[in-house]
């Protein structure tokens, strides 16, 4: 009695929306593990663009504290640690 409705609309369907909707549901498993395998690794670029930003960060922290050494030495009030250039 149940299949009854489903046996009525049956002959509505086109094979080609049955044959859509098996495929759907065949790959819907693969499409959902492939979003979590997506999700939790890094591909090769993202991690160069993140080692990128790294290295750009250091440099320009590298830079603040050169420029704040020399103008340390420049203006005498250079720390015990510093080395400053000979004048």
């Amino acid at each position: 009695m149940r299949f009854l409705p489903v046996l009525l609309l049956a002959p509505a369907l086109s094979a080609c929306a049955v044959a859509s909707t098996a495929v759907d549901v065949v790959t819907l498993p693969v499409k959902v593990v492939s979003a979590g395998v997506d999700a939790v690794t890094t591909s090769q670029s993202e991690a160069d663009e993140k080692r990128g930003r790294q290295i750009r960060k250091e440099e320009e922290r590298l830079g603040r504290e050169r420029r704040a050494l020399d103008e340390r030495c420049r203006k005498g009030r250079a720390r015990p640690e510093d080395v400053c250039p000979p004048r």
